[in-house]
């Protein structure tokens, strides 16, 4: 009896809440959500921080030595790092010398101009957190500038993505005819060719390494899923009942593409756009690695793996370990919470 009324007090509350409120309320019903949640938020804390400087800001300035090793193993043996304690003897210059040099008239005005670039050299630490690379830049600066640039890249092409993709997808989904055979063969280009191929191709022919180029390829090139998925829903949403209501009332075509129909697809929207999140960040290692990428005077998770392939035959794998350790934490948490999330959104296709 109080089961039955629990029951029915539950099913009223579903019915009051709004689409958004009930997919919430599924999220983050488990622990699992709130836990990717909470780790997403420290990386985009940490993202945030280094962009306004507060973190990581000198992650290029040398403070320990060549290959400076982690801290838990600060005994081991580090040829290359006492290599980069050796200092220069400074030559003594006598009458002896002065009497034959050309330039020991000069001798005053070039120490004079020395005192004005003379800067105190601070001791080079022996050994870090977890540990340094070849200039002797801190691991832990490095991962989080790497992490900040990567996921800044991720979530941006997206973004890019998903606004090409879904516009596309409305336009032809909406109006159909010439319009959906013209876009249909513009989506058979760009899926025609394998996608790391494409994007390498197009790489190769922009030619102007940064950061906003990395996410310019990314973004024009991985627009076809989302196009496809919105391109059908438009097609069955148009021919809805609110639609034909809209299209009485005098509703321009605009109006029912972008106010009407674009709301009851923005789940697919998000869902599309967490996935790409992933997917770029995955690419834009792969192009850093292969050299398309990010340029080598700033840092990505690519740019890092890149650095490792001499330093392994040395030995040094920490820098390999950090990298690879931080951008699987941040996939694996941002893939779980994908799949989460198109649950909640879609628990018809959860059901499946």
């Amino acid at each position: 009896m109080s089961g039955g009324s629990k029951s029915s007090k539950d099913l009223n509350m579903s019915n009051s809440q709004g689409f958004w409120a009930q997919a919430m309320r599924r999220l983050f019903s488990g622990w699992l959500a709130r836990a990717c949640v909470l780790i997403l938020l420290v990386f985009l804390a940490a993202t945030l921080a280094g962009w306004v400087g507060l973190i990581a800001n000198n992650w290029d300035e040398p403070i320990a030595v060549s290959y400076a090793n982690p801290d838990f193993m600060k005994d081991a043996p580090n040829p290359q790092g006492e290599s980069s304690r050796l200092t220069y003897e400074k030559l003594e210059i006598d009458d002896a010398l002065r009497s034959v040099d050309p330039l020991a008239a000069n001798y005053g005005k070039f120490d004079e101009a020395e005192k004005q670039y003379h800067q105190e050299e601070k001791p080079l630490d022996w050994s870090r957190p977890l540990g340094a690379d070849k200039q002797g830049r801190d691991v832990v600066d490095k991962v989080i500038k790497a992490s900040q640039v990567s996921i800044t890249v991720g979530v941006l092409a997206a973004l890019l993505a998903v606004i090409i993709g879904t516009f596309l997808g409305a336009m032809a989904g909406y109006f159909g005819g010439m319009v959906d055979a013209a876009l249909e063969w513009l989506y058979s280009v760009f899926t025609a060719m394998p996608y790391i191929l494409l994007v390498m191709a197009i790489a190769s022919i922009v030619r102007t390494p940064g950061i906003s180029t990395v996410i310019f390829i990314l973004g024009v090139t991985g627009w076809t899923g989302t196009y496809r998925l919105i391109r059908s829903e438009y097609v069955k949403q148009r021919g809805r009942e609110y639609i034909q209501a809209a299209n009485a009332i005098g509703a321009s075509n605009s109006r029912r593409m972008f106010v009407h129909i674009l709301p009851n697809v923005s789940h697919l929207m998000l869902v599309q756009l967490s996935q790409l999140v992933v997917d770029f960040i995955k690419s834009e290692v792969v192009l850093s690695f292969l050299g398309f990428g990010v340029p080598t005077s700033s840092v990505s998770w690519g740019v890092m793996i890149s650095e490792v392939r001499a330093e392994l035959v040395l030995g040094k794998w920490w820098q390999l370990a950090a990298a690879a350790g931080v951008m699987s934490l941040f996939v694996v948490t941002f893939g779980l919470f994908t799949d989460l999330l198109r649950d909640a959104l879609d628990p018809k296709a959860r059901r499946k």
